[in-house]
């Protein structure tokens, strides 16, 4: 985020308030005829007042400063945090429901500071817009400079090139009678290397303000790259910006949760859950089915401290768009592409298969129920509810054990994910569900205030106890359950995201213009040449960087060495570096630029004129 070099800032500086011209830079000091009277020890300063459009700069120049990109740049990263820290409503409205329930005090809180949804936030949106003008704000001056500054021509050779980086001097012996060497031919010769090496170049005529001979100078520069990496780098960030809310606005997504055997279609009313964009609109679903045939885990059975960790999730698929079928494979991080959106494996779990009939032996209930899983060993929780079909409504909450163990305190677990011993208690109650009254309830929640307890810890009848093929009567003769199996439940985030293309795209360009601004030096380099009252030529070489360049004096001697190879001199004609030749100096830090006096204006003898 940093302003290029040669950018000339404004005389007031940021974050020091809006600040008048001609009010005076000092402690009470005070320009000449700036008509403040003849109290020179007064430290009263009368400032004009500022209106509404001065204040009204002074706020555009501090929201565009580099200093409030910046700023804005880690308040984003920081308000992001929230986001991976709690459940959000469009990527785990389950999760959140959960939130609800495990901290009942703090998650209204937190609801009423919009954290379960920090990305569509208020306060996010904000530090967002405002980040995207400070950008642009930024950025157009900049490009605007950059143009006008590449435009030009380089600028006139300095007079005393001996005070700058690299500083060398070659002495061209003259070569006897019919020798058409002079400095005109040596520096063309100079300007035919530069362009080789893609430098602009100019040239210049002028005298030597010590001996009055004519001088002729080429003056080269390049790297102006640099800055345009620089400005691609940032204004691919502002391109990210705009896509990420552009695909936002446009895009979607939903969750879906699928039991092995079943299909997803997508319409609107097949989810779970959906989040549109703003602009989002019904007839941008492309119609597709995904149906999951299995689902495959791996777990760690080897090593003994990784014993149980997953190693590999797969869901197997069967699709059909557009009237063709194929299959797929759905692994975590490795999305299915399909209907222009990506199906992403985001959960998984067991799906009891139970069966409750009435006293008869007609069923009234069959289903396979996911149930969520509570620890790695995939203990998991579920909720039945039959709400028709017996003499009085029943709720059963369930607990899974896949390997089913019991602890000294006769407590039951799961040590270990995979089948082995599944294991399936259920506490039966009856009483009103709450489904008549039209009120949204949660399939993986029962309310048993208004119930009773007919078996389980508080009743006594114990809780059933059932394993795969098994069943159990329930209490007060209403029926049987039956366990019937477990099948395997995957659950599907669907997202469509119509920009993620250009996303990746300007994410590329970011990259490869950062690389460009820190690996491409700006440099500019003189090269002039005076005749000698003997016929010979002396030549001097030196550059100046733009920014920090340490190999600047390695560069101008190479210069030196590819210029006397190109005149058709040995190595050893060269003459001897000069004294500040190893010290290179930059405009932006480190050792002081040269004096005004070394880059004289044009109407200046020394500087000459161009040709």
């Amino acid at each position: 985020m940093s302003r290029p070099s040669d950018y000339a800032d404004s005389s007031e500086r940021i974050g020091d308030g809006p600040r008048p011209r001609g009010s005076g830079g000092g402690s009470g000091g005070r320009g000449p005829g700036d008509g403040s009277g003849s109290g020179s020890g007064s430290d009263d300063i009368n400032q004009p007042r500022l209106g509404p459009i001065g204040w009204l700069r002074w706020f555009w120049r501090q929201l565009t400063s580099m200093r409030t990109a910046l700023f804005l740049l880690l308040l984003l990263a920081l308000a992001a945090v929230p986001g991976s820290l709690v459940p959000q409503r469009s990527s785990d409205p389950n999760g959140v429901t959960q939130y609800f329930v495990d901290n009942p005090d703090l998650a209204p809180f937190l609801d009423k500071l919009q954290v379960f949804d920090t990305y569509s936030s208020v306060w996010f949106s904000a530090i967002y817009l405002l980040l995207f003008i400070s950008l642009i704000g930024c950025i157009l001056p900049r490009t605007k400079h950059h143009f006008d500054a590449m435009r030009a021509k380089p600028p006139k050779t300095p007079a005393r090139l001996s005070r700058l980086a690299g500083f060398t001097t070659r002495d061209i012996p003259a070569q006897g009678e019919g020798d058409e060497r002079s400095a005109a031919s040596v520096i063309d010769s100079a300007r035919a290397v530069l362009k080789r090496s893609r430098y602009r170049t100019v040239m210049f005529t002028g005298s030597d303000a010590r001996t009055g001979r004519e001088t002729v100078s080429v003056s080269a520069e390049r790297g102006y790259l640099r800055e345009t990496g620089n400005l691609v780098f940032h204004a691919s960030l502002v391109g990210v910006l705009a896509a990420v809310a552009v695909g936002g606005s446009l895009g979607y997504s939903g969750q879906r949760v699928l039991v092995e055997g079943q299909t997803f279609v997508n319409t609107l009313l097949a989810y779970d859950s959906f989040n549109p964009g703003r602009f989002f609109s019904e007839g941008e679903l492309d119609p597709y089915t995904l149906t999951l045939d299995s689902f495959d885990a791996t777990y760690e059975t080897e090593s003994i401290r990784a014993f149980g960790q997953p190693l590999d999730y797969s869901a197997n698929v069967s699709t059909t768009e557009g009237g063709d079928d194929g299959t797929g494979e759905i692994k975590v991080n490795s999305p299915l592409k399909i209907g222009g959106t990506d199906v992403y494996l985001l959960g998984n779990g067991y799906a009891p298969t139970i069966t409750v009939r009435d006293p008869s032996g007609a069923v009234v209930y069959t289903d396979s129920v996911p149930f969520l899983p509570q620890d790695a060993a995939l203990t998991s929780l579920g909720v039945i509810k039959v709400p028709d079909g017996l003499s009085t409504q029943v709720g059963l909450i369930g607990f899974f054990y896949p390997t089913q163990a019991q602890s000294d305190t006769g407590a039951f677990y799961s040590s270990f994910p995979d089948l082995e011993y599944p294991v399936l208690t259920l506490n039966v109650y009856g009483g009103d569900l709450g489904l008549d009254a039209g009120v949204p309830t949660s399939v993986y929640s029962l309310d048993t205030d208004t119930m009773t307890q007919l078996a389980g810890t508080d009743s006594a009848t114990a809780a059933l106890q059932l394993q795969p093929g098994q069943t159990a009567d329930l209490p007060d003769g209403l029926g049987t359950v039956t366990f019937d199996g477990v099948k395997r439940f995957a659950s599907f985030d669907i997202h469509h995201d119509a920009a993620q293309g250009w996303v990746l795209a300007f994410a590329i360009l970011i990259v490869a213009g950062l690389l460009t601004s820190l690996f491409v030096p700006r440099r500019r380099v003189w090269v002039k040449a005076t005749e000698r009252a003997d016929g010979s030529v002396h030549v001097e070489y030196a550059g100046l960087a733009r920014g920090d360049d340490p190999r600047l004096a390695d560069a101008v001697a190479a210069l030196a060495e590819r210029h006397a190879a190109a005149l058709g001199l040995a190595p050893s004609a060269a003459g001897e570096p000069g004294p500040d030749a190893g010290a290179p100096r930059s405009v932006d830090g480190g050792a002081p630029r040269p004096a005004a006096e070394d880059e004289p204006s044009g109407d200046e003898p020394n500087a000459g004129s161009e040709r």
